[in-house]
């Protein structure tokens, strides 16, 4: 997804909010260039065995559309494809998601069953274009039909807009912060290390989900305006910032580091104690709230409160939405040790 980039330094002055005490130093070291030029060199041979290639698209982009006609034969409906795939920074053992929508209320109740049974006939269907197996209804937070095809785990939901929006708002931070790609080739890497490193990103096992995850890497390139020499100093600042700041009393905002104490009442601090540029504006930040931000299907919780839990991200695009909530105490206190 790119060449290498330019030199680039920690912004001249900074000072993050929302560290530990006497951690700051460490966070905003300023590193050796030389070395770590040629360290990027080798970040990013390492990302272009692990990043999507056309052989790896066109195998998905065919599974996803197989599996929108089958679900399309249930029910009429319209079927999207949404987070990492359409985004294009799924890993090798990426699944693809895709959410159907129908104008039809009573489908709520009944859709899962319909593509379940459908899965399962086409599990039996030996002449069937791909493999189906491992059938799976998952009645959680959000019901998912989970389904294994040529080995490709997918996910299958309804009416889930917000996932759109999420990838709407995601492509539009990438645009922003451009350098080819630099956006989402960090987050290629970051997810690497938390998938098959630290063993800390899934939601489904009371880990970390991968859009808490993708807004922890863009808090990184907030705070330090997009000063970054490559994907090896986004994943090294993420890293030493996020092992430094204070979770105990703090949620992780774009606006700003979030006081638990101050709670439902989610007024930031800033991000950085210096008042130095961000590389979010507040225009910026708001229009994007504006424009994106969706209750989940068949929920009117706007109304409802922040809650807190072990882990606190705060939702850019819905302050009251936790994208923490999936980390288990158990998870929290591993990671933290």
């Amino acid at each position: 997804m790119g060449e290498h980039e330019g030199w680039a330094q920690p912004p001249s002055g900074l000072s993050p909010n929302g560290l530990l005490p006497n951690e700051a130093p460490s966070v905003i070291r300023v590193l050796n260039s030389e070395r770590w030029s040629k360290a990027e060199e080798r970040t990013a041979e390492l990302i272009a065995c692990i990043q999507p290639n056309q052989h790896s698209e066109e195998l998905r982009n065919a599974v996803a559309d197989y599996v929108k006609r089958l679900i399309a034969k249930c029910f009429p409906c319209q079927v999207f494809t949404f987070g990492s795939v359409p985004l294009k920074t799924y890993l090798p053992d990426g699944d693809i998601d895709l959410t159907a929508f129908s104008k039809n209320p009573n489908l709520k109740d009944t859709w899962a069953h319909q593509v379940r049974d459908m899965l399962e006939n086409e599990e039996k269907n030996e002449s069937a274009s791909f493999r189906v197996k491992e059938v799976q209804y998952i009645q959680a937070e959000v019901k998912i039909i989970k389904c294994l095809v040529e080995n490709i785990v997918v996910d299958i939901s309804f009416n889930q807009l917000g996932g759109l929006c999420t990838l709407c708002f995601l492509e539009e931070v990438d645009n922003l912060i451009n350098q080819n790609h630099l956006f989402k080739r960090s987050i290629i890497l970051i997810k690497a290390w938390c998938y098959y490193e630290s063993r800390i990103l899934g939601a489904h096992h009371g880990l970390i989900s991968t859009y808490a995850l993708e807004t922890l890497v863009l808090y990184i390139f907030h705070v330090f305006n997009n000063s970054f020499a490559g994907p090896l100093e986004v994943l090294y600042r993420f890293l030493e910032f996020f092992s430094k700041f204070d979770w105990d009393n703090l949620c992780v905002s774009l606006w700003g580091p979030v006081p638990i104490r101050s709670l439902p009442d989610v007024t930031a601090e800033p991000p950085r104690k210096d008042g130095g540029e961000l590389l979010l504006s507040k225009l910026f930040l708001e229009a994007c709230s504006a424009v994106y931000a969706v209750s989940p299907a068949g929920q009117d919780n706007q109304g409802q409160p922040f809650l807190s839990k072990y882990f606190n991200v705060i939702d850019p695009l819905r302050v009251n939405n936790n994208l923490g909530r999936s980390v288990s105490k158990g998870m929290f206190y591993c990671a933290s040790a």
